[in-house]
């Protein structure tokens, strides 16, 4: 690869890898036993095909959009990734002002390096969201959502597919012990790695955790539509169909694999989040033709992070958004409502 800057997200891969820790780079980019969902996130992208509108007048496009509400400069997000001190001193300090400089919405993992306050603090008007990982007091998960709230975070996203931490062979092999990060109690359960366990998080769980939060409540990790729309019974607001990045359960479908049948049965009813493998605009393009209000990038964050703190998180999100954009004139959409499902081949 040439010295020049980036000009794709796959190019600040090699570069990271060079400025972290063997054990903490494994972390980042490892999956579950054998990996093949980690892999299959990538290929489910490039196995599906685009149908282009022609002749239509793209020389102005417009990206925003909203959530729960809140304006959006475009529907790319930053999804929640612990430890970001691993990567970059300033770790989510720097992800927040990155992420702010590009436009785009912050969700933090509860497995932050810094204290929620402190990230909010960064850029108090910049869009943010909060991923919990529930505590297993109910006193400490009310506090931890309210500290929230209180910081200006606006949605909590609730990850349901962690009740116990997936095979993830690589940190085993490296004898590598992620810290807890800056919310959880200090007695809260973990397994030999050092991941949160939470084996009581149920369906009752959720009904008590909504009569408590009073922001919306999005479950994150669902691939059912079945288990989506029983969320949405619930009361959560929106649905994030996820596979946790291949980290959890091997060989499970990926996420945009998942997110036809899940957008068919919940339609309206809640907002849809996507993710899992994104390494282009175009994936953001079809995220949103098969039924997504939003696609949230992962490990590419971290990627710029480590190479170049704050700034290297604003290039990789003004790459996928400029791909974005790009993809869009080609395929002959003006707004991203104008991104619709005849844009796909059907299988």
């Amino acid at each position: 690869m040439s010295t020049d800057r980036p000009i794709n997200l796959s190019d600040y891969e090699p570069m990271a890898r060079t400025r972290m820790d063997p054990g903490a780079w494994d972390y980042y980019a490892g999956g579950a036993g054998d990996e093949r969902s980690l892999a299959d996130n990538r290929l489910a992208w490039d196995r599906l095909r685009l149908r282009p509108r022609v002749l239509v007048d793209v020389a102005q496009r417009d990206l925003s959009t909203t959530a729960f509400g809140v304006h959006l400069d475009h529907p790319i997000i930053v999804a929640p990734m612990a430890a970001h001190d691993l990567a970059h001193p300033d770790a989510e300090r720097a992800t927040a002002r990155g992420a702010a400089a590009a436009g785009a919405l912050l969700t933090l993992s509860t497995i932050s390096s810094v204290p929620l306050e402190e990230v909010a603090a960064v850029e108090p008007a910049a869009p943010r969201w909060f991923q919990l990982y529930t505590p297993v007091d109910r006193a400490d998960t009310e506090s931890l959502v309210l500290r929230a709230v209180n910081a200006g975070f606006s949605a909590l996203a609730v990850t349901v597919d962690l009740p116990l931490p997936g095979n993830r062979e690589r940190d085993d092999r490296n004898r590598f012990v992620l810290h807890m990060g800056a919310h959880l109690p200090a007695d809260q359960p973990t397994d030999e790695t050092g991941i949160v366990v939470l084996p009581t998080f149920d369906w009752d769980e959720l009904l008590w955790l909504r009569s408590v939060c009073p922001i919306p409540l999005i479950a994150k990790g669902i691939l059912r539509a079945d288990d989506a729309l029983r969320a949405v019974h619930a009361g959560c607001d929106g649905i994030w169909v996820s596979n946790h990045g291949g980290r959890q359960l091997d060989t499970a479908i990926a996420g945009v694999d998942a997110l036809p049948e899940v957008a068919d049965a919940v339609g309206d009813r809640a907002l849809l989040v996507v993710d899992g493998g994104v390494r282009r605009g175009i994936d953001v393009l079809k995220g949103l033709a098969l039924g997504a209000d939003l696609v949230a990038v992962g490990q590419p964050v971290l990627w710029g992070l480590a190479v170049d703190g704050a700034d290297g998180v604003r290039h990789v999100l003004e790459i996928a958004r400029d791909e974005l954009s790009l993809a869009m004139a080609l395929t002959g959409c003006r707004s991203v409502a104008d991104i619709t499902p005849d844009l796909i081949q059907a299988p």
